[in-house]
């Protein structure tokens, strides 16, 4: 297939270009300026790239035509935010034939109240990020229906590996609780740390993507989740990476409101979006329908995004 990869550069596009260009697929990667993926691959060099602004595209409608002009039979958009965008960019595809790849999130759901999620759970979503995404999933499955842009609905969850700082046990991204997991540390967590996060490797993500490609006939007007086989409770994550670094933790507990006074509001305020949702999500549907097939645990997202951090001097390595 020929195939348009929007935001391609990004953590998932990373992985998902050379696994796209392995499977035999003529791909064109689209993105906002020069930059280069997060992993250097010989694929790349079998890639078209294409540079557009898709804030000043959308602003002036120039975006989606561009995308429909490239004339591709599968379009993948990782970098749709809002309504409005996802509308133009469906307008523009209308009648073209080509099947619509969304990004979403998981956190199209609001706080969990059954466990395991699944994508069909009644939804509660909260916060611009959530609702939004909801909102495309929405208009997404909607048009398919109606005999319009056939659209895939990929939901991922704490996007994990190297390159990028991921959330900690505290439900934030400061690198100190790496270090002071390390060490031994004492390390404050919300409550009694038994709130959960959901991780997922950016390959395993992009591997979710590649499999929705290959199965988008009887994907279609459905959305999947793409995270790790179970998800992890702060206490276990942070028990689980001080092991890693042959540590012990030293885990304090403290109430959610009091957890501002100890570690500041702002990362306060990221441990509060993280584990008012406590996401635990069902891959049933994906495994099923897509054969998706995640590689990496929790843990081993983790370890692999903290293995680079600490080849990269920002974190402790780990023991020998």
């Amino acid at each position: 297939m020929k195939v348009v990869v929007i935001g391609a550069t990004g953590h998932v596009g990373s992985y998902l270009v050379p696994r796209l260009v392995r499977a035999g697929h003529e791909v064109t990667a689209v993105t906002r300026g020069t930059s280069e993926p997060y992993h250097q691959d010989p694929a790349w060099r079998q890639v078209t790239r294409v540079t557009l602004d898709r804030d000043q595209g959308d602003a002036d409608g120039t975006f989606a035509p561009a995308i429909a002009a490239l004339g591709a039979d599968a379009v993948i958009d990782m970098v749709c935010f809002t309504v409005p965008s996802a509308q133009q960019l469906v307008d523009a595809l209308r009648g073209t034939g080509a099947v619509l790849l969304h990004c979403g999130t998981i956190w199209v759901h609001g706080p969990a109240t059954e466990v395991p999620i699944t994508e069909d759970a009644v939804r509660t979503p909260f916060g611009e990020y959530g609702t939004q995404k909801a909102a495309i999933e929405e208009l997404l499955v909607a048009e398919t229906r109606r005999g319009g842009v056939r659209s895939v609905i990929l939901h991922p969850g704490h996007i994990t590996g190297p390159g990028w700082p991921m959330i900690n046990p505290q439900g934030n991204l400061d690198l100190g609780v790496w270090a002071a997991l390390a060490a031994g540390d004492e390390v404050v967590l919300p409550n009694l740390g038994l709130e959960t996060l959901h991780h997922v490797h950016a390959d395993d993500v992009a591997q979710g993507f590649e499999r929705a490609l290959a199965r988008h006939a009887v994907a279609a007007g459905q959305s999947f989740h793409l995270v790790s086989e179970r998800a992890v409770t702060l206490r276990g994550l942070a028990e689980g990476i001080a092991a890693w670094y042959g540590a012990v933790p030293s885990l304090r507990y403290v109430p959610l409101d009091a957890l501002a006074d100890e570690i500041g509001s702002a990362l306060a305020e990221t441990t509060r979006d993280h584990i008012s949702r406590s996401h635990s999500c069902s891959i049933e549907r994906a495994r099923t329908v897509l054969g998706y097939a995640p590689r990496y645990t929790s843990l081993e997202a983790i370890e692999d995004g903290l293995a680079w951090l600490a080849a990269d001097g920002q974190v402790p390595a780990p023991v020998a």
